[in-house]
This record gives C-alpha cells, structure tokens and sequence, in this order.
C-alpha cells in the first residue's frame, strides 16, 4: 500500500501530477485546493500523503498536503454512502478541512452544497451520517474546558480502535490523576485502562 510520495514532479496538469520516484512516475489526482497551494512546476520536488484506492478494473492514488485533508477523505469515502473518491475530491477542494468541520458541527447544509458537484441533499446525507453514525464530530466541537493534549489524545485513542465514548472517559480518568499531562502520557494510561 502507497502512503507517501516524496519526489519530483515530473507532469502538472491542474487536479493531477505525475511524480517521478527512483525513476518511476506516478499518477496521482489531487483536490483542486491542493494543488493551487502546491502551485507545482516540472522539476519541483513535492512530499504527498497518499490513499491509494483499488478497484476490480483500476488503481488509483489521491494525493494530498495534509493529515487531516487524507483523513476527512477517508471519512467521507468510508462513513458517507454514496460518497466516492471523486465527490470527496470535489468536497476537499471545496472548503477547507475546518470550515468543513464546522459546517458539520452546526449542520450548515448550505456551506457544503456550495462545493461544486454537491447538491443540498447530499450535503444534508453528509451531515446526518457524519454526526448519526460516526460519534468523531463530537471531537470537532470547541470544548473551553478541554485542552490540545486532550483533544489530541482522544483522536489518538479512537485511531488505536476505542470508541469516540470509550475514548473520552478513558481521557478524563487520565486527567483525573494528572490535569496538565501531555497527550502521550494520556494515552499510555488511557490505555491502561
């Protein structure tokens, strides 16, 4: 599985690079948003994070900046039916990683409809299966009294397979102990459970 691609870019045609590594070039689609702050020219060297998706009939790999931009794709392709590589694509590129968020988190239908290709009912599906199903835009919410290493740790825990639920109570009892622990320690106990 491709995860990464740090090379040159060997072809730039807007949505898309061809990035050569160790003498191979890669095909790789990318939200508009990514490659306008890319702005790649033959000859630059570019670091993407990777999904490769396969397919009975194709392989294809969606680059992207950043973390969170890979992992709100993943979100969407994974938690939302209907939702495939190309409308995530379109999503991405749209709104930015947390003006998406927030849209979800005050359920703003009409901020992600204004993405091209996204009409309001899919938008209204996106919201509702994101908050209905998956419990992580809970972690999207400001919360005043919970702190970065907090927040942090409990994304960390869920990634290891807890429940966004479990996740939480098991930072709380962290803090408990220990109120001004980085995350890493909130995690080690968290995971001790």
């Amino acid at each position: 599985m491709i995860a990464r691609l740090k090379g040159e870019v060997w072809e730039a045609l807007p949505g898309r690079l061809v990035i050569g590594v160790a003498g191979v070039g890669y095909l790789v689609q990318l939200p508009m948003s990514v490659y306008d702050s890319l702005n790649p020219v033959e000859g630059d060297s570019v670091d993407l994070r990777i999904y490769q998706h396969v397919r009975e009939n194709a392989l294809t790999l969606y680059g992207f900046a950043k973390d969170e931009e890979r992992d709100l794709f993943l979100l969407l392709i994974d938690r939302v039916s209907g939702i495939g590589p190309a409308t995530a694509l379109s999503v991405i590129g749209g709104l930015p990683v947390e003006g998406f968020k927030q849209a979800v988190v005050e359920s703003d239908a009409a901020a992600i409809a204004g993405v091209k290709g996204i009409g309001k009912k899919t938008a209204e599906r996106i919201i509702l299966e994101l908050k209905d199903k998956v419990g992580v835009v809970e972690t999207w919410e400001p919360k005043e009294d919970r702190t970065d290493a907090a927040k942090d740790a409990e994304m960390g825990l869920i990634a290891l397979g807890f429940k966004q639920a479990e996740a939480r109570k098991a930072v709380d009892r962290a803090l408990k102990g220990n109120p001004e622990a980085e995350s890493a320690e909130i995690i080690r106990v968290g995971l001790r459970g």
